[in-house]
C-alpha cells in the first residue's frame, strides 16, 4: 500500500478514536467514581502490569471468558475478540489454525508447524492437535503479538497465546457452571480447590460439553445420517507444595472428543462469486462417507521454584501425548461424475474423495531451566535453557466411497522426531527513573528427521514405495530490543524491535503426490526469520477510569514458509516465498463510561504481501483465478498462476471487536446485560486470489442477560452466540469442485453458575 493510501485508511481510526474519547461525559471522571484495577501478566515470564510491558498485548479473563465460551465454545471463540487474531480449521473442533498479524499456516497435516506459539501453563503446545486443549477454569488468556523469540523460542515469529489456568491455593474456592441450550446442547463445568495441610492445597477442575447432529445427511443409506455434534470431556488436577524456600506445582489434565469431523459441502458457491448458490440450506447435506472425530490427549508437567534470597531458580518439565483419528467427505457430495446423472451430486462431483488422518503415536517432553535476579536493583536478568523432543506418526488413509462399505483404498505412514535445544537470556536496566531499557538473546538449534511410505496405493496416485527420508538441522539466533519511557505517571511510550524464526518443515502427504515428483513427493520449507518493529502508548486515562493501548508495526519476513495445498493437482506443496512483509496498528481500549456502563474496544489494521515474483502455485479446479497464469513457452497456461502482491491467507485487513456490561441493582442482587461483538474484513482462503473462494466479511455477535445475588456468587443467566444467526464460508477445497465449509450457527441458551 501507498504510503499515502496507508494514511487515509488510518485517518477514520484517528477520528473515531479522538471522538471517542471526547464523548466520555464531564461525570463519568468524578473522583469517587469506579476504576479499573491494574492488570498483571506474565508476558515476560514475570508477573508485571501491562502498561509497563514495551509489547502489543491483550488479555481475556473472568466474566469476558465465561460470556465468549458460552454454548460449549473450542478455543475458535477466541478469533477476532483481541485485535489481530484469527483463528479456524478444517478439522472443527480437533485442530485449530492461529494466525497473528495475518502470519499462520493454512497447513493441515498433522505435523505441521505454525508461526503462532501456543503456551499452556509454562509448557509449549507445539502439535496443532495439543492446540485445540478446551479453555476452562483459566486465570487469564494473553495474546502477545509480534516475535517473541528470546523467552519463548522457535516457532513464534508472529506471537504467543498464553494460557494460564487458576491455580491451587490455601483459600478454599471454586465455582459449577451449568448450561442448557438449543440442538440438545450442555456445557458442565466446574473447578474446586483449597488446602490440604498448611503446606500442600489442591485444585480438580472438569469439563463436560455436548450437541446434538443438526445437519441432516440426506442420502439414502449414508453411514452418517447426522452431522456436526459432538462429544467432548476434559479435566485437570493440580497440586502445589509451598515451603518457606521453595515451591511446588504438579498438574495433570486429558481430554476426550468423540463427534463428527469437520463437515464439507460441495458446490455450495456460485461461480465468478462468493455468494451461496440458490436452495443452499444450512441445515442439509448429502454425503455417501463416513464422518467421525476421535481424539485422546493426556499430559502432565512439574513446576519448581527455589528462593534463593536474590535470585529465584526454576525447573520446568512437561510431557503431552495425544491420539487423534479424523475421517471425512473431502468432495462434499456423493458419486461421482462418470456414474449416471442421478448417482451423483449436488452439482459436479468429478471424482470422489474420502480420506482419513490420524496421530496413532505422538509424544512431546519438554525441560527448562531458568534463574532470574530479584536484587531489586536498576539492573534486573534471566537466563536458561530448554530443551524439547518430539516423537510422533501420521497414518493417512484413502477410502472408496463408491464401493460397499466404503473400504480402504490406500495408506501411507509419516514419522517424524524432533529435538530442538536453546540458550537464552534477558535482562532489564532502569536507566533513569523513567527509562526502562529491555534486551534478550537466544541461540536456539532444532534438528528434524523425517521419513514416509506408501504402504498402500490410492487410485491414480503414488504408487507403493518409500521410505522417502530427509533430515534438517538448523541453527538460529533470535533477539529483542525495546525502551519504556514513562511520559508522566499515567502514560507509558516504548518502541520494541524484535526477531524470531521459524524452524524447517517436512510435508509428505504421498498418497496423490506426483509419482515423478522427486523423493515421492516429499517437499521440505527451509526455515523463516522474521523482525519486527514496533512503537506505542499505554496510558491509563480519566482518573484510571480507562485504560489505552495503542501501537503501529511493521514487519518483514524473509523465505516464510508456506503451504500449496489442494489444486486441481490435488498436491500439497510446501514453498518458501522470498519475502512477505506487514503493517499496520491496534488498539486496546477499557473504559468504565458510567458507573455501571463498562465498554472494551479493539482494532485492528493488518496490511500483508506476499513479495516473489517468481513464486506461482496450482490453481483451482473450477474457481475464476484473477492472478497473472504461468504460461508454458508455446504461451498455452500451465495450470499455475504467480502471487507476486497478494495478501497471506486467511488474513483480514480489519479486525474489531466491542463488549459493553450494563449493570443495575435489583433486590438484593444486580440485573445485567453483555453484549459482545467481533468484526473482520474478507479473507482469501488460498495463497492465489478468486471471487469463490474469498471469504467474506463477517460480524458475529453475542447477547448475555442475568441476574446474580450473594454477593455475585449466584448467577442466572440467557444467552445467546452469533445472535443475527449470521452463516459464512470459512474454508473451502480446492482440488474437485467448489466446496466450503460454514462457520459456527446460532446459540441460545439458558445458564446457572454458583461460585464458593
Amino acid at each position: 500500500m501507498h504510503p499515502s493510501a496507508r494514511q487515509a485508511a488510518f485517518r477514520p481510526f484517528r477520528r473515531g478514536l479522538l471522538a471517542l474519547a471526547l464523548a466520555v461525559p464531564p461525570a463519568a471522571q468524578a473522583q469517587d467514581a469506579v476504576t479499573l484495577d491494574a492488570l498483571e501478566v506474565t508476558a515476560q515470564r514475570k508477573v508485571e502490569n501491562i502498561q509497563d510491558v514495551p509489547i502489543s498485548i491483550s488479555a481475556l479473563s473472568g466474566e469476558k471468558l465465561s460470556v465468549f465460551a458460552s454454548g460449549a465454545g473450542d478455543v475458535r471463540f477466541l478469533s477476532g475478540r483481541v485485535p489481530s487474531l484469527n483463528i479456524e480449521s478444517s478439522f472443527g473442533r480437533a485442530f485449530p489454525r492461529f494466525y497473528i498479524r495475518g502470519l499462520g499456516n493454512t497447513d493441515f497435516d498433522l505435523n505441521a508447524s505454525q508461526p503462532v506459539s501456543l503456551v499452556y501453563d509454562d509448557v509449549v503446545q507445539e502439535n496443532p492437535i495439543l492446540k485445540g486443549f478446551p479453555v476452562f477454569d483459566l486465570d487469564r488468556i494473553e495474546v502477545l503479538r509480534g516475535p517473541q523469540g528470546t523467552l519463548f523460542g522457535r516457532n513464534s515469529p508472529a506471537g504467543v497465546v498464553k494460557f494460564e489456568s487458576v491455580r491451587p491455593s490455601q483459600e478454599a474456592s471454586g465455582y459449577a457452571r451449568i448450561a442448557l441450550g438449543n440442538e440438545g446442547l450442555w456445557n458442565v463445568e466446574g473447578a474446586y480447590g483449597g488446602p490440604l495441610t498448611d503446606r500442600w492445597s489442591v485444585r480438580v477442575s472438569a469439563l463436560y460439553q455436548r450437541r446434538d447432529d443438526w445437519v441432516g445427511n440426506t442420502h439414502p443409506g449414508a453411514a452418517n445420517d447426522g452431522l456436526e455434534g459432538f462429544d467432548e470431556s476434559a479435566a485437570r488436577v493440580q497440586f502445589l507444595y509451598e515451603g518457606e524456600d521453595f515451591e511446588a506445582l504438579f498438574k495433570l489434565h486429558g481430554r476426550h472428543l468423540n463427534g463428527t469431523a469437520r463437515v464439507f459441502r460441495a458446490n455450495i458457491i456460485q461461480p465468478g462469486s462468493n455468494d451461496f448458490v440458490p436452495g443452499f440450506d444450512r441445515d442439509r447435506v448429502s454425503l455417501d462417507g463416513v464422518n467421525f472425530s476421535d481424539l485422546d490427549s493426556r499430559g502432565g508437567s512439574v513446576r519448581l521454584r527455589w528462593d534463593l534470597g536474590d535470585y529465584n531458580l526454576y525447573s520446568i518439565t512437561g510431557y503431552e501425548t495425544v491420539e487423534t483419528l479424523n475421517r471425512g467427505d473431502i468432495d462434499g457430495g456423493y458419486g461421482a461424475a462418470f456414474l449416471p446423472p442421478e448417482l451423483t451430486g449436488p452439482g459436479l462431483i468429478p471424482f470422489a474423495s474420502e480420506s482419513a488422518d490420524g496421530l496413532p503415536e505422538h509424544r512431546q517432553v519438554t525441560q527448562e531451566f531458568r534463574i532470574e535476579s530479584d536484587t531489586g536493583n536498576r539492573f534486573e536478568w534471566q537466563a536458561g535453557l530448554f530443551w524439547f523432543d518430539e516423537d510422533l506418526t501420521v497414518d493417512s488413509f484413502n477410502f472408496d466411497s463408491l464401493a460397499p462399505g466404503n473400504p480402504r483404498a490406500g495408506y501411507a505412514v509419516q514419522t517424524q522426531r524432533n529435538k530442538a535445544w536453546a540458550v537464552f537470556a534477558s535482562g532489564e536496566y532502569d536507566a533513569t527513573d523513567r527509562l526502562t531499557l529491555r534486551g534478550g538473546l537466544r541461540y536456539t538449534h532444532d534438528e528434524k528427521a523425517f521419513s514416509a511410505r506408501v504402504i498402500e496405493a490410492a487410485p491414480f496416485g503414488a504408487p507403493v514405495g518409500g521410505p522417502y527420508r530427509v533430515d534438517v538441522d538448523e541453527s538460529n539466533v533470535s533477539w529483542d530490543l525495546s525502551a519504556v519511557y514513562a511520559a508522566s505517571d499515567a502514560v507509558n511510550v516504548y518502541a520494541r524491535v524484535a526477531t524470531g524464526f521459524r524452524a524447517p518443515s517436512i510435508q509428505g502427504r504421498l498418497l496423490f503426490a506426483d509419482p515423478a515428483a522427486p523423493n515421492g513427493g516429499v517437499t521440505t520449507a527451509g526455515s523463516e526469520e522474521a523482525i519486527s518493529f514496533e512503537a506505542g502508548i499505554k496510558a491509563d486515562l480519566w482518573d484510571r477510569r480507562a485504560r489505552l493501548g495503542l501501537n503501529v508495526f511493521h514487519y518483514e519476513v524473509d523465505d516464510q514458509q508456506i503451504i500449496a495445498v489442494g489444486g486441481a493437482a490435488n498436491i500439497a506443496t510446501l514453498l518458501n516465498a522470498d519475502r512477505t512483509t506487514g503493517q499496520g496498528l491496534e488498539l486496546d481500549l477499557e473504559a468504565w463510561v458510567t458507573d455501571s456502563l463498562l465498554v472494551t474496544l479493539g482494532s485492528s489494521y493488518n496490511d500483508t504481501e506476499i513479495n516473489d515474483p517468481t513464486l506461482s502455485v496450482a490453481g483451482c479446479a473450477q474457481c475464476t483465478i484473477t492472478d497473472p497464469p504461468v504460461l508454458h513457452a508455446d504461451g498455452q497456461p500451465t495450470g499455475r498462476y504467480y502471487i507476486d502482491g497478494n495478501p497471506l491467507p486467511q488474513s483480514p485487513k480489519w479486525v474489531h471487536n466491542l463488549t459493553a456490561r450494563w449493570g443495575v441493582p435489583v433486590g438484593q442482587g444486580e440485573f445485567f446485560v453483555f453484549t459482545d461483538w467481533a468484526y473482520r474484513s474478507e479473507v482469501n482462503f488460498f495463497l492465489y486470489e478468486s471471487p469463490e473462494f474469498t471469504g467474506k466479511s463477517s460480524l458475529e455477535g453475542g447477547l448475555r442477560l442475568g441476574y446474580n445475588w450473594a454477593d455475585g456468587n449466584r448467577e442466572v443467566a440467557v444467552f445467546g452466540r452469533n445472535i443475527t444467526d449470521q452463516t459464512r464460508i470459512v474454508g473451502g477445497i480446492d482440488f474437485n469442485n467448489l466446496t466450503g465449509f460454514l462457520n459456527e450457527p446460532r446459540t441460545v441458551g439458558v445458564e446457572f453458575t454458583a461460585r464458593f
